[in-house]
């Protein structure tokens, strides 16, 4: 029984690379980017979930606007230690599904089963050390996030809570990002989906009915990605999938290099995004108390507003993401395989639909933009005020993040890590930091605002000339033979 299981196995294997090696890269990417785009928009729905019901917590009370207002504060500095998290996940899952992707386009089981395991069983041990330092360091950790003492009780109780859920999120990453690397995207849609939906309706639950406030919000979080953990474990276990085995984790050299050499532009990306968000928070609150001098709150709603505007945005660009996130299966075995002219096609046509779909979302997302922001802060002025000229300036550029997520795409499943790390990190990081920290003292609050649509510029011209080297490279490369 056992030996037909593994016949079945690699029968499904070698069908699949038949398919990803020889079929139309645009049917390809469009098959694979429906699951991942549906993927991503849920799982960045429940986050902006998250923002909008703790929106809703003491309503009828005689401060309910400005409970809602530190409720959301609280949510947006906490963001930042979730992107941590976040970051480490997506560093095991990239770093080894990368590897697992160009192995099995190699033909290269044995390899691809040892670094799947440990970058599993790494993420978990990573995952709880998080979670001890984070509680230790709870209150001290929440300043340096951006905290103040009108809503750092509200960032404590849910970043404790927060911090329970760090290995169970960073595991299931992994597990998504594996089974997405290999093709099998719509078991890792089902996977982070079921478990999204559940986090929308525990929020209600939680908020809106047995009145826990932010805790009910961070419960309903860590509960949720727990049940996508179980099920895209079963899914891993019941799919063609690389099998996650205890005994074939590894600690030497080799397998510890591959996972950062495909994980590496990834924890860059996620680490400074971290950075960026806390940078971001405390000058928000800086400045927005010195453009509403008079206004005790005005820090409080500053914080608030780019929370709702991050949120929003994220919600934009995973779009965008999953679509890249189908194309990374088509490059990883096609680059694998060596049929470099494919992994090229793939990444203009790809391009080419981004831009596309980008410019279409983005002119009514401008003009309604007033209206999208009260969704989350109608009852709070200067939040509305401030959050919608910050979705509008961010609007305006949105579109230049085709090239760059792309191509940093590209570069990180090709295991051009250098490459890929000043890609990934150009945006968040050697772009956004810089820019955030030095606009506001020229332009105070609006170059708080200004800061990413600057960041946003210079990534561009980062990237263009690093990706289009690469490109070049692979046009002049010779081409493997095509299978089948």
């Amino acid at each position: 029984m056992k030996l037909s299981a593994n016949v079945n196995t690699e029968a499904h294997r070698e069908e699949k690379f038949k398919m990803m090696t020889t079929q139309p890269v645009e049917k390809l990417i469009l098959k694979l980017a429906v699951p991942t785009i549906i993927s991503m928009l849920v799982t960045t729905f429940y986050n902006m979930a998250d923002t909008f019901f703790v929106g809703k917590i003491g309503v009828g009370h005689v401060d309910e606007a400005l409970m809602q207002t530190r409720a959301q504060a609280a949510v947006g500095v906490v963001m930042s230690l979730m992107a941590v998290i976040q970051a480490f996940g997506f560093f095991f899952g990239h770093g080894s599904g990368n590897f697992v992707s160009r192995a099995l386009g190699k033909h290269d089981i044995k390899s691809a089963d040892r670094v799947a395991s440990s970058g599993f069983w790494y993420s978990v041990i990573i995952g709880g050390v998080i979670l001890l330092l984070g509680q230790i360091f709870a209150e001290p950790l929440a300043l340096l996030l951006g905290a103040n003492g009108d809503f750092i009780d509200y960032t404590v109780d849910y970043m404790r809570i927060i911090l329970i859920g760090a290995p169970i999120t960073m595991a299931s990453l992994v597990l998504n990002n594996q089974m997405r690397f290999q093709g099998n995207a719509t078991y890792a849609m089902l996977g982070i989906s079921a478990g999204a939906v559940l986090n929308i309706g525990l929020d209600a639950l939680f908020i809106l009915v047995w009145d826990m406030e932010v805790i009910g919000a961070a419960l309903a979080t860590i509960i949720g990605q727990t049940v996508s953990l179980v099920l895209l474990f079963v899914g891993t276990e019941r799919s063609d999938c690389i099998k996650i085995r205890l005994r074939n984790v590894r600690f030497d050299k080799s397998t510890v290099g591959e996972i950062c050499r495909g994980g590496l532009p990834s924890l860059g990306r996620q680490g400074l995004n971290s950075i960026s968000t806390a940078c971001l928070n405390n000058m928000a609150g800086i400045y927005g108390a010195v453009a509403y001098p008079g206004v005790a709150t005005a820090a409080t709603s500053a914080v608030a507003a780019m929370t709702v505007v991050g949120r929003i945005m994220m919600f934009a660009a995973s779009a965008l993401i999953g679509f890249g996130q189908g194309f990374q299966p088509v490059c990883g075995f096609n680059y694998g395989a060596g049929l470099y002219r494919r992994v090229t096609k793939a990444f203009w046509f790809c391009v080419k639909v981004a831009v596309g779909f980008i410019l279409v979302i983005a002119v009514p997302a401008y003009i309604l933009s007033d209206n999208i922001v009260a969704v989350f802060r109608a009852n709070d002025p200067i939040a509305l005020e401030i959050g919608t000229k910050a979705m509008q300036w961010q609007i305006i550029t949105f579109p230049v993040m085709s090239w760059v997520v792309m191509g940093n795409m590209m570069l990180q499943t090709m295991g051009r890590v250098v490459s890929a790390t000043v890609l990934s990190i150009s945006r968040n990081g050697l772009s956004f930091i810089p820019a955030v920290l030095i606009l506001p003292a020229i332009f105070g609050l609006n170059g708080v605002l200004l800061a990413q649509p600057v960041a946003d510029i210079v990534a561009l011209i980062l990237a263009i000339p690093v990706t289009v080297k690469v490109l070049k490279e692979l046009s002049n490369g010779d081409e493997a033979p095509k299978l089948g």
